[in-house]
């Protein structure tokens, strides 16, 4: 059984404890905040389908993100080479994928998952790299309350 070491960290949901053995290295950082290199991703709640990927260097740093493939299920994505060799990767297929979701202030009903700038993880190799989708040719963002099902009508 694998040693664990515990640290406690500051999140945008308060005071959390972390195995440092489930921390998450980006060698690149994310965009907009390549200096952060070290993550976690923490529940908001145990049946939530929002998780949040929580820097460990900087507690205001705390993304919302969700498995698009929770709400579309023909969400496709390229990963280069390069990519997938700095996850150390033989196959796109070991990558978690995850997509940021925006929720605007007092607007829950507007919550939208942003499509074009996913997040690849290997959970093996602790490794996470963002890959920009520049030639798509589904939409950018898909709004969440869009993707609810009507009730069936009871007969």
């Amino acid at each position: 059984m694998a040693r664990q070491k515990i640290v406690v960290i500051q999140s945008r949901l308060g005071e959390r404890e972390v195995d440092m053995y489930r921390a998450i290295t980006f060698p690149r950082g994310l965009v907009g905040y390549e200096d952060k290199r070290r993550f976690c991703l923490l529940q908001i709640r145990e049946s939530a389908p929002l998780l949040i990927l929580q820097s460990m260097e900087d507690p205001t740093l705390g993304l919302l993100v969700a498995d698009p493939y929770a709400f579309v299920q023909d969400y496709s994505l390229r990963v280069g080479n390069a990519d997938q060799k700095l996850l150390q990767a033989s196959s796109a297929a070991e990558l978690a994928v995850l997509v940021t979701a925006t929720i605007p202030p007092g607007k829950p009903e507007e919550t939208a998952l942003n499509l074009l700038g996913p997040i690849l993880i290997n959970h093996k190799a602790r490794l996470g790299v963002q890959v920009p989708q520049m030639e798509r040719e589904a939409p950018d963002r898909v709004f969440i309350h869009a993707l609810r099902q009507e009730p069936c009508p009871r007969g």
